[in-house]
Formats: structure tokens, C-alpha cells, sequence
């Protein structure tokens, strides 16, 4: 099973709820169930993005805020999540964009231009997909990291709008 990036809206109070249910749990349990239109499945896409652009150096603050949506800040005060039951374990634990880090990070790509970014992407489709560290890609892959941006943009705007928070974890 491949590693995909993941990403859950939530309220300070769902994540409230949670940490009082993993506290009363047997074994920590947070029953964790955020409602499916508030997450996303980002796939492998936005790593590919950012490696394109740190191969590309890109200048300005597009790496920053890529790595920011899909790594989330330190701290946070989401151990709790760190269980069976949220994620695999594979690797580091959810992490927390607070509800007005979301909304900067939603700003922060509402300012990207996705087609500026993507235009040195080499035209020949083994070479695009190498620019993004993508081995045995099918097809250009620059359809799916417009759509996978898009996705991203969308969920933080979204996000930033209701003032939520943004958990983000690898599954």
C-alpha cells in the first residue's frame, strides 16, 4: 500500500472531543471520525510539487507554503492523535494548523499561481515526471498536480472560511 498525504478539517471543539475521548478510553482511543467532506487524500501529489520546485528553485514563498499545508506547525497539542486508529504509524504522528495558521496558509496559496509555477515543467513526459521524482509515472503529469493543487487551494480556502483547524498526517 502506497503512503498518501492526508488532510481533516476539524473545530477546536471536535478536537476537544476527541482528546476527552482518548483520555476516558481504555487505550486512547480519540474516536476519530471526521465527516469524509472535510478530508482529503492528496495522494503523493504535493510532495512531487515541492520537489519540482525545490529542483527548479523556484523562488519566493511557494516551497514554504506547500510544506506548511502538508507538514502542519510544531507543537499543537494533538498526541492524542498519535494512535491505531488515525493513522498508520508509518510515520511522524498528525500534526496541527491552528485556525488562523490554516487561514494564513489558505492566503498563502490563494497567492500561488499554479500555471507560473508549473511553467519550466519539461514538455516531454518522462522528463516531467523525473523533475517531480515521479519513477514510472503514466502519462504528464502536470494534469494531476493542477488537479491535486486545486484540491489543496480549495480545502484550505474552505477550511480558512469556517475557521477550522487543518490536522495533516501520512497514511
Amino acid at each position: 500500500m502506497a503512503l498518501t498525504q492526508q488532510l481533516a478539517r476539524v473545530s477546536p471543539q471536535y478536537l476537544a472531543q476527541c482528546r476527552a475521548a482518548a483520555e476516558v478510553s481504555h487505550d486512547g482511543d480519540p474516536d476519530w471520525d471526521p465527516p469524509a467532506e472535510d478530508t482529503v487524500d492528496l495522494d503523493w501529489a504535493i510532495w512531487g510539487l515541492i520537489r519540482f520546485c525545490q529542483r527548479m528553485r523556484i523562488e519566493g514563498p511557494c516551497v514554504q507554503v506547500l510544506e506548511r499545508s502538508i507538514s502542519g506547525d510544531p507543537g499543537g497539542d494533538v498526541a492524542f492523535l498519535d494512535h491505531p486508529e488515525v493513522y498508520d504509524g508509518f510515520d511522524s504522528p498528525p500534526a496541527l494548523l491552528a485556525p488562523a495558521a490554516a487561514a494564513e496558509v489558505a492566503r498563502g496559496l490563494a497567492a500561488l499561481d499554479i500555471g507560473e509555477v508549473l511553467a519550466c515543467l519539461p514538455v516531454n513526459r518522462l522528463e516531467a515526471a523525473e523533475a517531480c521524482g515521479f519513477r514510472g509515472f503514466d502519462g504528464h503529469p502536470r494534469e494531476y498536480l493542477v488537479e491535486h493543487f486545486g484540491l489543496l487551494q480549495s480545502f484550505y480556502l474552505i477550511a480558512g472560511q469556517r475557521g477550522l483547524a487543518v490536522l495533516t498526517w501520512t497514511d
